[in-house]
């Protein structure tokens, strides 16, 4: 059986308010037969600390140190290069960054910004960037599922816009950076090769963790999730399934 096992939140283990059905018995069973989990996210809306008390909100005990998010590295990434953030980020998320100030310049930081997104905001941003400030995008998804059901924008397109205009590429620090699976596996630990994700990004959750050299990936029916993404992105996933409880069914029948 894997080692370690990596989740998505939003759309695997919740969706809105409201855990998905068997996600608290698919995770008890996991952690009931010693296999650590990691959560990782690549919500830019919602502080880490809210985020927590959410899960717990929903019945799902989830420790600090056991959830990874996009803000979390960008913070220890600005720290380590001593540099100041330019916040283009939804407004709850803007006290994660109160304590940097960092002394060697100016990174612009991008996430999923909603409604703030403006033509100012993206401007003032824009300017930033052609005058030598550092790129980093939390993440570069292209959609999420609103809380209406439907898809709706993600922060990619707004990071691909920035990327045009300036001609610069971002540093993405979410996933699908290896570094970000890299940094939740560390903490348990766990060798790549060893370790399972398990999401409803094909192109993030996905072909991110494989390409990063985890042993297995898989696709769950649940989220963001349209027919045919399985075969949208490579690699593929390792095995499609209707849901976390399958996931885990997968997990342990059939990972070595």
């Amino acid at each position: 059986m894997a080692k370690g096992v990596l989740l998505d939140l939003a759309g695997v283990v919740y969706q809105g308010l409201h855990l998905l059905p068997g996600a608290g018995e698919a995770i008890a069973r996991l952690r009931s037969g010693g296999v650590p989990v990691r959560f990782l996210t690549n919500t830019t809306r919602t502080p880490k600390r809210r985020l927590i008390e959410r899960l717990h909100g929903m019945g799902l005990k989830v420790a600090a140190e056991e959830l990874f998010t996009p803000a979390q590295a960008a913070c220890n990434w600005l720290s380590l290069h001593q540099l100041s953030p330019f916040l283009v980020v939804y407004p709850d998320l803007i006290g994660e960054f109160a304590d940097l100030s960092g002394t060697e310049g100016e990174a612009v930081v991008v996430g999923d910004a909603g409604e703030t997104f403006t033509y100012n905001l993206l401007n003032a941003a824009f300017r930033r960037l052609v005058d030598g400030a550092e790129f980093v995008a939390l993440a570069r998804n292209r959609t999420f599922r609103d809380r209406d059901g439907e898809l709706s924008l993600d922060a990619g397109p707004f990071v691909a816009a920035l990327e045009f205009a300036s001609r610069r590429q971002a540093i993405v620090l979410g996933k699908p950076s290896a570094d970000f699976f890299a940094t939740a596996l560390a903490s348990i630990p766990c060798a790549q090769e060893e370790a399972v994700m398990v999401g409803d990004d094909a192109e993030a959750d996905v072909a991110g963790a494989l390409a990063a050299g985890l042993g297995h990936a898989l696709l769950v029916r649940t989220g963001k999730y349209r027919p045919g993404d399985e075969a949208r992105c490579d690699p593929a996933p390792s095995a499609t399934v209707a849901d976390i409880t399958e996931a885990v069914d997968w997990i342990v029948t059939q990972s070595p």
